[in-house]
């Protein structure tokens, strides 16, 4: 269908059809014609810039991204990225002092239910913060902190939690 959708909207000449059609054939697996499609229909709708947008939010949900590509980001497209994704406050004193992994998940953030909950997950080492494993006794605080203001929780690997230092 791809091949398909691409011949009848892209704005691409037909040699350059034929060879994105050739080069997909080749690891259809890596999905290249749903990739340009998606990024041809995307730029003329809502520009480029929104396709950088979208390209950025989705390596950091879906692809390898990293504490320091999470670092990179400015407070804005923190929210843009993230917007969804549930999210609590936290007093900046609270985290100064430094909080152990398992109360900010539970009593401080809400990202998970129970204490229990809490520490069945850092056992099966399921959580991350900053897209960094974590494990029973790590202790978040202020140093954790991307674009001085942000942490990234994460169960697995879809279910994500934003926790935002207010103060």
């Amino acid at each position: 269908d791809a091949a398909r959708f691409l011949k009848i909207f892209t704005t691409r000449d037909r040699q350059e059809v034929e060879a994105l059609i050739a080069e997909h054939a080749k690891a259809p697996h890596q999905r290249l014609l749903q990739r340009e499609f998606a990024a041809d229909v995307t730029t003329r709708v809502h520009g480029r810039e929104e396709l950088e947008a979208a390209l950025q939010a989705s390596e950091i949900l879906f692809g390898k991204a990293t504490a320091e590509s999470l670092a990179s980001l400015s407070e804005q497209q923190w929210l843009d990225v993230f917007e969804g994704v549930p999210q609590a406050a936290v007093s900046r004193d609270v985290l100064s002092a430094g909080v152990p992994i398992v109360d900010l998940l539970t009593e401080h953030g809400g990202f998970l239910a129970s204490k229990g909950e809490a520490r069945r997950a850092l056992k099966e080492n399921s959580i991350a913060v900053n897209k960094e494993k974590a494990g029973e006794e790590r202790t978040i605080g202020t140093d954790d902190l991307l674009g001085g203001k942000f942490i990234l929780l994460q169960r697995g690997k879809k279910n994500y939690f934003l926790v935002k230092v207010e103060g």
